[in-house]
C-alpha cells in the first residue's frame, strides 16, 4: 500500500500546492487532466503488487558477470517487462515515436513510485528517459528514427557515460578520444567508470551516451563531443546485429542498489554517431542530466516514503515500555512521534518541491516563457538536493525508529539507508547543486529566486491561518535579505555558504507548500504546524552559516585534510 499512499498525496499537491491545474490549462496538455488518476493508480498498483516484491532479491542476488554478458537478479526481467510493455518509459516521449506525449510531472510521480518501490531497477527507465529527452531535443532525424521508438518501447535501453577515473565531477578532464570514420560515424577509444546498468540482458541493446574529446579539441568542457555508441550496431532495418567495440570490464561492489549494475566499460574503437554538434556535447549531455537530477531528487522521496512507512508499521504493533495514551506499540512514546511526524513534514515538503519543478518544466515546454524556464532551473537544484537529503534522513530515521532491529538485515530498514544514500552522489553531488544555484543560476536568474521568495512571504500574509502562517512570513522576508547578502560576498565566500543556503531556502519553500495544503485541507494543519514551528526555524541557523564565509573552514582543515 505504500505507493498508493505516495500517488494520493502526489494528487493531492498536483492539485492544491504545485499548480498543475495550469498545465492541462495550456493547448499543449489540454487532455491530460482526466488521464491523471488512471495514470497514478495504475503506477501504484504496479509498485506496489510487481516492483516493491523484488526490491530484497537484488539486495541479495546482485546481477553478475559471467561468458562476457550479464544475469540479472532473478524476478527483475519480469518487472522490467511490466514497466515496458505498459508504456512507462514512454510516458512523456514524444507521440511520432510511440511515447504518450503527458506531461513530465506525471512521469515525475510515477519514477517516485517506482523508486520506492525498487530503486536499483527503477534506475534503468530513468536513464532511458533521459536518453531520450536528449535524443529528442539534439539528435538528427536520421539517429532519432533508428533510437526513440526502441528506447520508448523499452526493446533497448540508455545509459550515461561521463565519468572516467580522473574525471569524475570535473568532467572537463575526459580524455576519451573519437576519429572521424570515411562513413560518417566515429571511433571512441576510451574507459568510462560508474556506469549505472552499463550492461544488462534485459534488452536487445544498450545505447551509451559516451562524452569524448575529438582531435584537436579544446581542453575543459568546451572541447567535449557526444556520441550514441551501441552495445551492438544496428543493420539495414535496425535491428541489432554485430556486436560493437565494447564491453563491461567489471561490476563496482556497492554500498547499495545492489541490483543495479555498475560497470566500468571498455570502448576500443567502438563505432558511434555524433548527437548534436562537435564541441558542444556539454550541452547535449545536460538536457539528460537535467532530467536525470530531478528524476534523482524523486528518488528519495520515494524511498523515504518507503522508510515511513517501514517505521511506522512497526512502531503501531512493537511493544517496549510504558506508552501514554491508548497506544500500546512504541508509537506512543512522544519521541517517536516525533521522528515520524517531522520525517512525515519532511516528505510531503521535498515532494512539494519536486512537483513543483515538474510543473514550471511542463509550463517552460508548453508556454515557451522564460519565467517558467528560470523557475524550472532555479527549483532543479532545490528538488535534488531536496529530495536526497530528505530520503537519507528518513531512511536513517526508519533504523532509529527500528532500533537494534533496523540495524540487521532481515528487517529491510538498512538496505534502504544503504540504497539512498548514493542519491545525494550521482548527478552532480549535492554539494555542486548548491554551487550551481549559488554561482550561476543566482547571477543570471536572481531576481526571478527573490520574487519567489516574495511570493511565499506574501501568501503566507494573506493566509486566513493567522498565527500559523506568520512565522513563514516571517522566515520569507529574512531569507530575502539574507540572499540579496549572499548574493553580494565574493566567489570563495559564496562557495562555502551554498549548501546551508540552498537548505534554507527549501526550509521556507517547504514550509509554504504546508501552509498551502493546510489551508486546503483543515486535516493538514497538524503537519504544518510540525513543519512550522519544528523544522522551519532551522532556516536561521543556515542563514548565519551561508553568511560567515570561507576564512574559518580554510584555517581550520589543513591543506593536507588531516586533523
Amino acid at each position: 500500500m505504500t505507493a498508493r499512499v505516495a500517488a494520493s498525496e502526489q494528487r493531492f499537491i498536483l492539485d492544491h500546492v504545485a499548480g498543475f491545474g495550469r498545465v492541462t490549462a495550456t493547448e499543449h496538455f489540454a487532455e491530460t487532466g482526466r488521464e491523471t488518476v488512471v495514470v497514478l493508480d495504475e503506477a501504484a498498483r504496479l509498485a506496489d503488487e510487481v516492483l516493491a516484491p523484488l526490491n530484497r532479491a537484488g539486495d541479495l542476488h546482485p546481477p553478475v558477470l559471467e561468458g562476457g554478458g550479464l544475469r540479472t537478479t532473478p524476478g527483475y526481467r519480469e518487472g522490467y517487462r511490466a514497466i515496458a510493455e505498459g508504456g512507462w518509459i514512454g510516458l512523456p516521449a514524444a507521440r511520432r515515436y510511440g511515447g504518450a506525449g503527458l506531461p513530465r510531472t506525471l512521469s515525475t510521480c510515477v519514477n517516485e513510485l517506482f523508486a520506492g518501490a525498487c530503486l536499483a531497477l527503477q534506475l534503468k527507465p530513468l536513464l532511458s528517459q533521459g536518453q531520450i529527452l536528449a535524443l529528442e531535443t539534439h539528435a538528427d532525424e536520421r539517429l532519432r528514427a533508428l533510437c526513440l521508438p526502441r528506447l520508448v518501447s523499452g526493446d533497448w535501453s540508455g545509459t550515461m557515460d561521463l565519468t572516467e577515473a580522473q574525471a569524475g565531477s570535473d568532467v572537463g578532464a575526459v580524455r576519451t578520444a573519437a576519429e572521424a570514420d570515411a562513413d560518417g560515424s566515429f571511433r571512441i577509444t576510451g574507459e568510462k567508470i560508474f556506469i549505472t546498468w552499463g550492461e544488462s540482458d534485459l534488452v536487445a541493446n544498450v545505447c551509451h551516451l559516451v562524452l569524448a574529446r575529438l582531435p584537436g579539441a579544446a581542453p575543459g568542457t568546451r572541447g567535449l563531443s557526444l556520441f550514441l555508441v551501441p552495445k551492438r550496431l544496428p543493420d539495414a532495418e535496425g535491428a541489432p546485429g554485430e556486436a560493437n567495440s565494447l564491453r563491461a570490464l567489471r561490476l563496482e561492489h556497492k554500498l547499495g542498489i545492489h541490483g543495479a549494475p555498475t560497470c566500468t566499460m571498455r570502448l576500443d574503437g567502438a563505432r558511434g554517431w555524433l548527437v548534436g554538434t562537435p564541441h558542444r556535447g556539454m550541452a547535449a549531455m545536460f538536457t539528460m542530466m537535467n532530467e536525470a537530477r530531478l528524476g534523482v531528487g524523486m528518488q528519495g522521496v520515494g524511498v523515504a516514503q518507503a522508510a515511513l512507512a517501514m517505521a511506522g508499521s512497526y512502531a503501531a504493533v512493537r511493544v517496549q515500555g510504558r506508552t501514554t495514551g491508548r497506544d500500546t506499540g512504541i508509537i506512543g512514546h512522544p519521541d517517536v512521534r516525533r521522528m515520524l511526524a517531522e520525517s512525515a513534514a519532511r516528505v510531503f515538503a521535498a515532494r512539494a518541491i519536486g512537483l513543483s519543478c515538474a510543473v514550471a518544466i511542463d509550463m517552460a515546454k508548453a508556454t515557451g516563457g522564460d519565467g517558467w524556464r528560470a523557475r524550472a532551473a532555479l527549483l532543479t537544484p532545490l528538488a535534488k538536493v531536496c529530495g536526497t537529503e530528505t530520503g537519507i534522513a528518513v531512511a536513517d530515521m526508519g533504523i532509529q525508529v527500528h532500533g537494534g532491529a533496523g540495524y540487521v538485515e532481515e528487517t529491510g530498514a538498512a538496505q534502504l539507508l544503504r540504497d539512498v544514500r548514493i542519491t545525494a552522489i550521482y548527478e552532480g553531488t549535492n554539494g555542486i547543486q548548491a554551487i550551481d544555484l549559488a554561482g550561476r543560476k543566482l547571477d543570471e536568474y536572481g531576481a526571478v529566486l527573490l520574487a519567489m521568495i516574495e511570493e511565499t512571504g506574501t501568501a503566507a500574509r494573506r493566509s486566513p491561518l493567522g498565527a500559523l502562517a506568520e512565522p513563514v512570513a516571517e522566515a520569507a522576508t529574512r531569507l530575502g535579505a539574507a540572499t540579496a547578502r549572499f548574493r553580494a560576498l565574493g566567489a570563495e565566500d559564496r562557495l562555502a555558504g551554498a549548501l546551508p543556503w540552498l537548505r534554507a531556502l527549501a526550509l521556507l519553500f517547504g514550509a509554504g507548500a504546508h501552509l498551502a495544503a493546510a489551508e486546503a485541507d483543515a486535516a493538514r494543519l497538524p503537519l504544518a504546524r510540525v513543519m512550522i514551528a519544528r523544522l522551519l526555524p532551522a532556516h536561521q541557523g543556515l542563514m548565519a552559516a551561508a553568511l560567515s564565509g570561507a576564512g574559518d573552514l580554510f584555517a581550520a582543515v589543513p591543506s593536507s585534510g588531516g586533523g
